[in-house]
């Protein structure tokens, strides 16, 4: 596990290559078996491999989201927040979950922050992907997990950049 966690980057930079269905799968079982608060499982998880809706999203946040439409793959993750008042960490648990399965299986992924985010002046990114994807009003959107098999080599985090100054033990 910290093997992965050390070598996982994000990936912008997708191959022409489709997602196995097996591996799919894989990412799934990771976020549905990610713990919640209360055990509420508020999550909700929008699979998206149609080129035109992936265009669609990667015009979410601008320059920010703008590779989602080089990826075979994207998940939204959203939650329902009338299930739990903790939806945003639950989602957010899932997300990495998932992440870091995606990075074990050989593939890449990139987070885009949906939540508090603007699409432009007039509309919040969460209402623009909610518009896009006919997600109910109760269901927040917290981020969109881009995924592909990577197209670019990223170095691992090193040790010396660790930041272990903001590590405290019994006190502040």
């Amino acid at each position: 596990m910290l093997e992965w966690i050390k070598t996982r980057r994000s990936i912008r930079k997708y191959q022409d290559r489709q997602i196995d269905p097996e591996q799919l799968d894989a990412i799934l079982k990771s976020g549905l078996m990610a713990p919640t608060g209360r055990g509420s499982r508020p999550w909700e998880f929008i699979v998206v491999t149609d080129r035109e809706k992936l265009e669609t999203l990667s015009l979410t946040r601008g320059r920010s989201s703008q590779f989602l439409s080089g990826a075979p793959l994207g998940i939204v993750v959203a939650a329902d927040q009338d299930k739990s008042t903790t939806w945003v960490e639950d989602a957010a648990i899932a997300a990495a979950f998932m992440q870091l399965t995606i990075h074990s299986l050989g593939l890449g992924s990139c987070w885009i922050h949906v939540r508090e985010r603007q699409f432009d002046e007039n509309k919040t990114a969460e209402d623009y992907v909610r518009e896009a994807l006919d997600i109910p009003e109760s269901i927040r959107v917290l981020c969109i997990l881009s995924i592909g098999f990577p197209a670019e080599d990223k170095p691992a985090h090193k040790q010396e950049d660790l930041l272990y100054e903001r590590v405290h033990y019994d006190q502040f």
